[in-house]
């Protein structure tokens, strides 16, 4: 309860609260409002949420963004609230904050796109800069795509993938070769109109249990184990 929680919005500012701070609800309940919690402007959504109890000078933050670009700033720097918050990462208009995630030395980072494509790169290649920046290019798209999350992994494990119609399957991260941050990346998923576009990516190790969760809000669990390891330009299972 005395540890914080850092919540990172679309518009790419984070607010603080401590854990105590938050109210505790059941499993039905509709839980509050965020903005009873915080002073969220109006479109303003919750990218990311990131909980711990100190702020270490050699851990980091890495950030990615819609558009492609992905900032690496030192924890440290988010050791101080704000009632109306701090800026966390620079944003140009028409871009937005989708995922933060605390990297160590040494850790490779896996963005995916929407169209089913993925870049994997080390995260010596993002230079650190200061709160008030906006970053480098971490995946190029083509017009219309985006990307849809972020993923750190020290190389081991699969890549869960899943799509917009509940297609998903788990690929070996060591089937993602390394390449240089900044490029098209290569194929992640065989997206077809039957899948529907990629909706989330995430590391796993094989011995945990996923939870889905629809926009109706239905929960679905189900062990990782239970969803066959396929090739990266697959479809996967329902």
């Amino acid at each position: 309860t005395h540890e914080y929680v850092l919540f990172f919005s679309s518009k790419g500012k984070v607010y603080r609260l401590k854990v105590h701070e938050l109210p505790v609800g059941t499993r039905q309940a509709r839980g509050t409002a965020i903005v009873n919690l915080l002073p969220f402007e109006e479109g303003e959504k919750i990218a990311s949420v990131i909980s711990c109890r100190e702020f270490p000078a050699d851990e980091y933050l890495m950030f990615a963004t819609k558009s492609g670009m992905v900032k690496k700033t030192v924890i440290s720097a988010y050791d101080r609230s704000r009632r109306d918050g701090l800026i966390a990462i620079n944003l140009r208009d028409d871009d937005a904050l989708l995922a933060v995630r605390r990297v160590r030395e040494g850790d490779k980072i896996i963005l995916a796109t929407t169209a089913g494509k993925a870049i994997m790169f080390p995260e010596d290649q993002v230079r650190a800069t200061g709160r008030d920046t906006s970053g480098v290019r971490g995946i190029s798209m083509k017009d219309g795509v985006g990307v849809l999350g972020m993923e750190v992994t020290n190389g081991n494990g699969d890549l869960f993938v899943i799509t917009e119609r509940g297609y998903g399957k788990r690929t070996p991260v060591e089937e993602y070769r390394i390449t240089n941050r900044g490029g098209l990346g290569i194929k992640n998923y065989m997206v077809t109109d039957k899948t529907g576009p990629v909706v989330g990516i995430k590391v796993v190790d094989g011995t945990e249990d996923l939870l889905l969760v629809t926009q109706a809000g239905i929960l679905i669990r189900t062990p990782v184990d239970s969803i066959r390891t396929a090739g990266r330009a697959t479809q996967g299972v329902i």
